[in-house]
């Protein structure tokens, strides 16, 4: 019996001096190198990924990152997909931002393109897209006439119903949205809308009414770009948020580009560490591990987004984690996919 103590006893204190949670992972590039900026990112599962971007271009893969299929897609190969809505190997929905706006569908894994959406207005311009489940989706852009630009569906995205001036929150001057990551916007599971503004102003919106936050903010590059919730959908709250932002023609900057809020955005927090420059997406993997990402690198935080870690110099634009799964990828420019993995 005292054997038996004494070797638990040299087990235990031979053990790592800290918890498996706060080893960091690792960003692997699996691709880059394609002329396309990729900032639609759509990670269905551990093995679904579907990517888009400039020059009309869609990426998928169906092994993990091992091997991916390009897609240019006919008649629009000028087009810019910001954002990007996968559901399984077959279907997803893409979205082009500016003069025309489209939105295009496919059902056949990227085959054929169906235009489901077209808005020739001028001064469209489409920011971000999101959906809460395979049938409900939301689609903003930028203010049309004061107010921001609200599109819905409850089709799995066959038609869509833009909301009318009335229903569409207003803009101060100089306020916008930024396509950098298509997470600007988030559809929540008990169907409340939040989204963050940037530019002159920089806001976030729950359910159309503006809560102001201390981002840096005041000119047309800086403000808010991405906002996270995690989304508690069997209490139907979603208290735990986190926005990213800054400066991108600053990317080094840390001064206010990152805030997070425990109550559902009455309260916002600076953090003790905060990410290491201007960050354009940000995504949750449980109630306290979040990674975000920006031009300059990669930041990874397990304690809510109170202390950020850099784990990469890759610069990305869009990271997300899995919708069915437990990984995480990055999109960025000039065609590159990053994945993180952790040490075994």
């Amino acid at each position: 019996m005292k054997k038996k103590i004494i070797l638990f006893l040299i087990t235990i204190l031979t053990l790592p001096a800290y918890p498996q949670k706060k080893l960091l992972p690792k960003v692997v590039v699996l691709q880059s190198g394609l002329n396309t900026s990729l900032r639609g990112l759509s990670v269905v599962n551990n093995t679904v990924v579907w990517v888009s971007g400039s020059n009309g271009t869609v990426g998928k893969t169906t092994n993990a990152g091992k091997t991916w299929k390009w897609i240019t897609i006919k008649g629009f190969e000028k087009n810019d997909f910001r954002d990007i809505e996968a559901f399984d190997a077959n279907t997803a929905i893409i979205m082009a931002i500016a003069e025309p706006a489209y939105i295009l569908k496919t059902t056949d894994g990227g085959e054929n393109w169906k235009l489901v959406y077209e808005n020739k207005t001028k001064g469209m311009f489409l920011d971000a897209m999101e959906f809460r489940d395979v049938l409900n989706g939301i689609v903003i852009g930028d203010p049309v006439d004061g107010h921001f630009f609200l599109a819905k569906t409850n089709d799995g995205g066959e038609t869509w119903k833009e909301l009318s001036k009335e229903e569409r929150p207003r803009a101060d001057s100089g306020e916008a949205c930024f396509a950098s990551s298509g997470t600007n916007i988030r559809y929540l599971y008990n169907k409340s809308i939040v989204f963050i503004s940037g530019g002159k102003n920089s806001r976030v919106f729950n359910n159309f009414s503006p809560i102001e936050i201390p981002m840096t903010k005041g000119k047309e590059t800086a403000g808010g770009n991405s906002i996270v919730i995690f989304d508690n959908y069997k209490k139907n709250i979603a208290n735990k948020m986190v926005v990213v932002g800054g400066d991108f023609t600053a990317d080094s900057l840390i001064e206010n580009n990152c805030f997070y809020s425990n109550d559902g955005g009455k309260h916002w927090i600076r953090p003790k560490t905060p990410p290491h420059g201007y960050r354009s997406c940000v995504d949750f993997l449980d109630n306290e591990t979040l990674v975000s990402c920006g031009l300059n690198g990669v930041d990874y935080s397990y304690d809510g987004g109170k202390n950020w870690f850099l784990i990469s110099p890759e610069g990305f634009h869009a990271c997300r984690f899995a919708k069915f799964g437990n990984t995480v990828y990055l999109s960025g420019g000039n065609g590159k996919i990053g994945k993180l993995e952790w040490p075994e």
